[in-house]
């Protein structure tokens, strides 16, 4: 081949150059026709943060007490609980419904309270680890849980004892899990895997399983 022609062949760096070239052109005229969408684009970057939301009326009976908050519509129960109403008993674990340390009992049914907006309850009835006893009258479950050591760091108990009286009070009234044999049968024995598989949204991260097994099959007798 003649070195003219060899000279007239585009070459990789003419191809690379030719192909920015076109492609900021291109830009340019895109820009140059939809002005308002880039104006728009460039008031989003620089937007104010959004409001928090105005306060609601709440109104909540806890441990049997009423109490008439105005709350963010964005604060969980959970936070309601501890940051409102200084009932700290109800810890938050993992804030992600993971680990029960939530655990709470809302019109005698548990639930995970980081996972339940307190502005949904209105007029519900809320029952924490304060409400179930005291120092001088524990309830059946604190008791059981203090004589079989069922806690070591304690920061998952509340959830687990809360969790363990709704537990109870869902078995007595017939309700199957997951592990339950016969579904249309109306009482179902208390064996360990049923007990556990019921207690497996509590999680405790000491690993004193077997201890609050035990205590809440002693308890299970006298609240029954």
């Amino acid at each position: 081949m003649a070195d003219g022609d060899r000279n007239s062949l585009p070459t990789r760096r003419g191809v690379l150059k030719g192909g920015a070239a076109s492609l900021t052109a291109g830009a340019v005229v895109a820009l140059e026709e939809r002005p308002v969408a880039a104006s728009a684009r460039a008031g989003l970057s620089h937007a104010a943060p959004a409001e928090p939301g105005a306060a609601l009326a709440v109104d909540l009976q806890v441990n049997g007490v009423h109490h008439a908050l105005m709350l963010d519509p964005r604060v969980t129960l959970l936070d309601a609980l501890r940051e409102h109403l200084m009932l700290t008993g109800t810890k938050k674990g993992c804030d992600h419904g993971q680990c029960g340390a939530c655990t709470v009992m809302l019109n005698g049914h548990r639930i995970n309270s980081c996972l339940s907006l307190a502005v949904m309850h209105d007029g519900d009835a809320v029952t924490t680890i304060e409400g179930l006893g005291h120092p001088d009258d524990l309830h059946p479950m604190q008791a059981a849980f203090v004589k079989h050591d069922g806690y070591q760091c304690g920061y998952c108990t509340p959830g687990q004892i809360c969790s363990a009286v709704a537990m109870l009070a869902e078995h007595r009234a017939g309700m199957p899990s997951f592990v339950t044999e016969d579904l249309r049968a109306t009482r179902h024995e208390l064996t360990d895997a049923e007990l556990r598989e019921r207690m497996s949204g509590n999680i405790c991260r000491c690993s004193a399983y077997p201890n609050i097994v035990a205590a809440i099959r002693d308890a299970s007798g006298e609240i029954a």
